[in-house]
């Protein structure tokens, strides 16, 4: 495909110049921000996350990023560079929009986590008891042939992705049209259970389509729409203003295009979905159906950070965030996955062996990413958090995401 990129000396200014913009995003109330010294963060080595971009953006393997970093609840490092459409040279601000892929499975956890406080469930639960339809569901055999499950999927099962599911991409999912933004939850699930489970419910690490089938049972246990019930018990209390399922007309110019890297260098535009996120979806997915902004995910991973409450909005318990971001695999499933990284029912890979993990690397911390080039990062040990959002695929061009948190790590003082 054709590189894209303008050739005008105003696109080139643009594409390698350093924009820091800072246009807020509603009237909603913004975190403090404070001086990176002030909060324990050497500010000399935190300036390195601009260069750094910079050069991304000037080599041309990204558009355009925001980044923030917040230390002890106060931002300290925000900024946007780059272009969030090539096309029409709209520059990358705090306000853009971004779709934030499987960063949605972290909110679809806390939805079902309130209904868990509420009494709706037992994490014990089998599925079917709320969603009959898996009841009927089997496993595939070495031979092609299926069989009934050695025992039922659970919500635990769900929300550790060990139910035997499968990825929304997968081949056997793509070969039966199990998704589609054009349908609805309730079809999905009709759509999932037809296809047989990878393996048996409890038995490995399956990275999964799981997470959309909580939405549904959300809908279940809580008798309002998926979004509605996220909306009105995470995004509004959190003053997650611009984290939506869809764009609304008046705000599409802010949304950042998706680039492809190209095999001779350069960006070529990449048409992500069928259903655009400037339309309302059918299908609302608890497993990638969101779009955010760098502050507002800032604001929600905090209150991950706080245990639960963000300015003065009670989300979950304490024992519950604890709960649910700390490894919830068991022994021997926890074997298998790598990086000296478990998973946990808060839908985040947490770091349980620090000789194994990357360089710099915490027992606790956890994080997790979007397929388009997003991902969320939590320290409780120094009280950090960041926030790192383009649009590109692949999602982490040369390694973007850990070199932020390395030079982060560097930076923390205290």
């Amino acid at each position: 495909m054709e590189y894209l990129m303008k050739t005008s000396n105003l696109g080139l200014l643009f594409l390698a110049g350093w924009l820091s913009l800072t246009s807020p995003t509603s009237a909603q109330k913004q975190m403090d921000r404070a001086n990176p010294e002030t909060v324990g963060l050497e500010p000399a080595i935190i300036a390195q996350i601009t260069p750094l971009l910079e050069d991304m953006v000037a080599s041309q393997r990204l558009s355009g990023a925001v980044v923030g970093v917040v230390k002890h609840g106060q931002i300290a490092y925000l900024e946007a560079v780059g272009l969030q459409d090539v096309q029409s040279l709209a520059p990358m601000t705090e306000s853009t929009l971004f779709r934030i892929y499987s960063m949605t499975k972290a909110v679809s956890a806390v939805a079902t986590m309130i209904l868990h406080e509420e009494g709706h469930f037992e994490l014990s639960d089998p599925v079917s008891r709320y969603l009959p339809e898996f009841g009927q569901v089997e496993v595939l055999q070495a031979d092609g042939s299926t069989r009934p499950p050695n025992q039922a999927a659970t919500i635990e099962h769900l929300l550790l992705h060990t139910a035997g599911l499968s990825h929304r991409r997968s081949a056997e999912y793509r070969e039966a049209k199990v998704r589609s933004r054009s349908i609805t939850l309730s079809q999905l699930v009709d759509n999932v259970v037809s296809v047989p489970l990878r393996s048996d419910p409890g038995s490995e690490y399956l990275y999964s389509i799981s997470p959309t089938i909580l939405g549904r049972l959300v809908e279940v246990w809580s008798g309002q729409s998926f979004d509605e019930f996220v909306e009105e018990r995470i995004l509004r209390p959190l003053g997650m203003s611009d984290t939506s399922f869809w764009v609304e007309p008046g705000d599409q110019d802010r949304l950042a295009s998706v680039y492809s890297l190209s095999d001779g260098g350069g960006l070529n535009p990449y048409a992500i979905e069928e259903v655009p996120f400037t339309e309302r979806p059918a299908l609302l997915e608890g497993a990638v159906g969101l779009v955010s902004t760098v502050p507002d995910f800032l604001r929600f991973s905090q209150m991950l950070l706080n245990y639960g409450e963000f300015d003065g909005a009670r989300i979950l318990s304490r024992n519950t965030v604890e709960m649910i971001t700390q490894n919830g695999l068991p022994h021997e499933i926890l074997q298998t996955r790598a990086g000296g990284e478990g998973w946990a029912l808060g839908n985040v890979s947490v770091v349980v062996d620090e000789t194994a993990a990357e360089q710099g690397a915490r027992a606790g911390e956890y994080r997790w990413n979007g397929s388009a080039g997003t991902g969320f990062w939590v320290d409780p040990t120094t009280e950090t958090v960041i926030v790192t959002m383009w649009q590109s695929s692949p999602s982490n061009p040369n390694r973007l995401r850990e070199r932020i948190r390395t030079l982060v790590r560097q930076a923390i003082q205290d």
